[in-house]
């Protein structure tokens, strides 16, 4: 169902993978927008055991058009060193594909919340514990089931590692 990858000396092992998705601060989410445009944006996100969790507000475009169609993708740049001299990039990156529902068990919500806070402000819990239950019904939690994943990087970093 998904594609293999074309360049697969350029793959990344799963586990390196998924090192990217629990280290990653920011990726970029894509869905099917308004009128078929695809319509893609930055946000914070966590993951957490094969699932990518972010929250959202209750109404706009991205709730929108996963509410029209679960399918999602997910981009994630974990390294982007330009090498003018060499004419390349050194990158390394991952691309998920997998279907996103709206977390509505109040149980699962919350958990999914303490995980995105626990990600960005751990030392500040119970604070957080307390905004939670402040906006719990504001916002909606957005969860990502994970159905392929590939992670790929520059032939210049697989040359380095094959030399040690």
């Amino acid at each position: 169902m998904f594609r293999e990858m074309r360049r697969k000396k350029q793959e990344l092992s799963f586990e390196d993978s998924i090192i990217i998705l629990k280290e990653a601060t920011s990726g970029v989410l894509a869905v099917l927008g308004d009128d078929n445009y695809p319509y893609a944006v930055p946000l914070s996100f966590v993951y957490d055991n094969g699932k990518i969790y972010f929250h959202c507000a209750r109404e706009g475009h991205k709730l929108d058009a996963i509410l029209r169609n679960n399918k999602v993708t997910f981009c994630i740049i974990a390294q982007d060193q330009v090498i003018p001299e060499k004419y390349t990039t050194y990158f390394r990156s991952v691309i998920l594909f997998g279907k996103a529902r709206i977390l509505d068990n109040p149980k699962e919500k919350r958990d999914a919340l303490e995980k995105l806070a626990k990600k960005y402000s751990s030392d500040k819990m119970k604070k957080i514990k307390e905004e939670i239950e402040k906006q719990f019904e504001r916002v909606y939690m957005v969860e990502i089931n994970i159905e392929h994943i590939t992670g790929k990087e520059a032939i210049e970093l697989v040359r380095d590692k094959e030399e040690y």
